[in-house]
């Protein structure tokens, strides 16, 4: 199935997006240029994308056995 080939490159990309995010953080004391802010509102919406993803995946995994159901 294809949109959970989509869901799952989403998730990938989120955890790609928090790791980025992380490690700029863990650099915070010794680099001035990094804006906690940012890094938070980043992370938060990376979460966000991990959420919308999984439920993307639940609703397929639903989908999918509503149509078993139907053809048994």
């Amino acid at each position: 199935m294809q949109v959970l080939n989509t869901a799952a490159a989403g998730l990938m990309a989120a955890s790609q997006r928090l790791d980025a995010s992380a490690q700029r953080t863990a650099r915070w004391g010794a680099d001035s240029d990094v804006d906690l802010g940012r890094e938070a509102v980043e992370q938060i919406t990376a979460k966000t994308d991990f959420k919308a993803n999984l439920a993307v995946i639940r609703a397929a995994d639903a989908m999918m056995g509503d149509l078993l159901d139907i053809l048994a």
